[in-house]
């Protein structure tokens, strides 16, 4: 671990030690309060894209939104982040990784109180929309941070913790937020998910500006507004109709969008060569080493299917087997705990095993994903959620031992001064992948199902989704081949 890590001063971490302290086996108090905070504003990003979907019969009801209105409270949320995380790890990298990362605390944490607060489902939307742009400020500054300030053993702990904390908020947002708007505290209805968020963002903000170090690249060069503009609409113009296509039938002006977008990342990356000397939003140099550029295509292909996955899942066990939601979340439940203790084996592994867990972890789904898949098939309607529990913890075990090693050893030679751009570049390619796995339930379910609530094509269209889901996990598996084979090959 790095010095930095050890007090409170300000840091400039420009480059890893040319011959890192050889026996640093524990981290003082002050690094696990700043590890601790870290992943605390990870936490809030991952429980706020989820707490609100048990909450969205109360808030329709309440406020009186419509069905579109219902769906921007998830896509209005989630297109700022996708739209500004590369903007929000290159700010980091140039204006100091802390002082982004508590700019985005105060914003995501202003903007939960108006949530709180909000009377209509027009005002809802956009504080949610705000929400997003603090997610966009904050969430590439904790890998980045990460990178910057842990080595070693440490950082290869401080990556699997990430990775535990990512599979601890999948479980707990829907059920935080099944309680507290049952729980009606104050009488507040679905309120108090949003309020939750202003104590525990006012913790990350003064406990961060306290212990987490600052970091920044070696000079501040003025940012590259144009490039900034030119990727958020470039990603606008390509995940907008992911996200829309399917709920509209795909009409001509999605691939219209798509089309221009495609266009405009095009014209991007030719603006982003012509300024590799002058500061640029994105540093080319990043995808010339393959442990980046694979462990991006990796993360893209992690996000794809989960969007798949999770999605058609929830359907098959609602739909299909004609589970109740209660039912359906503890089935949730048991995939959680399951990815809980795969990422805990990572965090345990001290990064010892290099590329060979994430992929043991993407060969236990493969076979997990398989035994499901004809479980499902054998026993159509007469699956239990009893039965199904060993090949669901088994998916969870997987999927927890790829997510923390995966970033672990996809950033670990990415150069300091460029951490924030490459954290962004890596979270925006996990959002990028979960809207094309949605858009892709539209081929691969929504096209078997035809729409209809009927249990038999709702299974049979899920053991589709199986197939097309285990593809992904081998192409994934595959590409962690760029990954470094032994532990010491992560450091330089």
């Amino acid at each position: 671990m790095s010095s930095s890590a050890l007090g409170n001063e300000p840091q400039h971490t420009t480059q890893r030690p040319t011959h890192p302290a050889p026996h640093r086996p524990k981290m003082a108090l002050a690094a696990w309060i700043a590890l601790l905070v870290l992943l605390t504003a990870e936490l809030m990003d991952i429980l706020d894209q989820s707490v609100v979907l048990t909450a969205l019969p109360a808030i329709q009801e309440s406020t009186g939104a419509g069905p579109v209105t219902v769906q921007w409270l998830t896509t209005g949320y989630s297109l700022p982040i996708a739209i500004g995380l590369i903007t929000g790890g290159r700010l980091g990298d140039l204006y100091g990784r802390r002082r982004i990362l508590l700019m985005g605390a105060v914003v995501f944490t202003a903007a939960s109180l108006l949530c709180g607060l909000a009377a209509g489902p027009g005002v809802l939307i956009g504080v949610r929309m705000l929400q997003g742009v603090g997610v966009a400020l904050m969430i590439p500054q904790v890998l980045a941070t990460l990178h910057v300030t842990f080595e070693g053993k440490n950082r290869s702990k401080a990556f699997g913790l990430y990775g535990a904390v990512l599979s601890l908020a999948n479980v707990l947002g829907p059920v935080v937020g099944g309680l507290l708007t049952e729980a009606d505290l104050f009488g507040l209805s679905w309120r108090p998910i949003f309020l939750i968020n202003v104590p525990v963002g006012l913790a990350v903000i003064l406990l961060g500006r306290w212990f987490i170090p600052e970091s920044t690249a070696r000079k501040t060069d003025r940012p590259d507004l144009t490039g900034m503009a030119l990727s958020a609409l470039a990603i606008v113009l390509i995940v907008f109709p992911l996200t829309e296509g399917h709920l509209h039938h795909w009409p001509l002006w999605c691939f219209a969008l798509l089309g221009a977008g495609l266009l405009v990342l095009g014209v991007f990356l030719r603006h982003q060569q012509r300024r590799q000397d002058n500061a640029p939003l994105v540093p080319l140099s990043l995808f010339r080493g393959r442990q980046f550029s694979g462990g991006m295509a990796a993360q893209l292909m992690h996000g794809l299917l989960c969007g798949l996955f999770f999605m058609t899942w929830t359907l098959y066990l609602q739909r299909g087997l004609g589970m109740s939601p209660f039912h359906a979340a503890l089935a949730f439940v048991l995939l959680s705990l399951g990815e809980l203790a795969g990422a805990t084996i990572a965090a345990k592994s001290s990064g010892r095993f290099a590329r060979r867990l994430p992929q043991a972890g993407a060969l236990i789904t493969i076979a997990a994903m398989a035994a499901y898949g004809l479980q499902a098939d054998a026993g159509q309607a007469d699956l239990t959620l009893l039965a199904m529990t060993a090949p669901v913890v088994l998916i969870g075990s997987g999927l927890g031992m790829v997510g923390g090693p995966l970033a672990d050893l996809s950033l670990a030679r990415v150069p300091h001064e460029d951490a924030g751009s490459a954290s962004g570049l890596f979270n925006t390619a996990m959002h990028l992948g979960i809207a094309l796995g949605t858009a892709l339930t539209a081929l691969v379910f929504f096209a078997t199902t035809d729409g209809s609530p009927d249990a038999g094509p709702n299974r049979d269209a899920f053991i589709t989704v199986l197939w097309w889901v285990g593809s992904l996990l081998a192409l994934m598996w595959a590409l962690m081949f760029c990954l470094p084979k032994q532990a010491n090959n992560q450091t330089e």
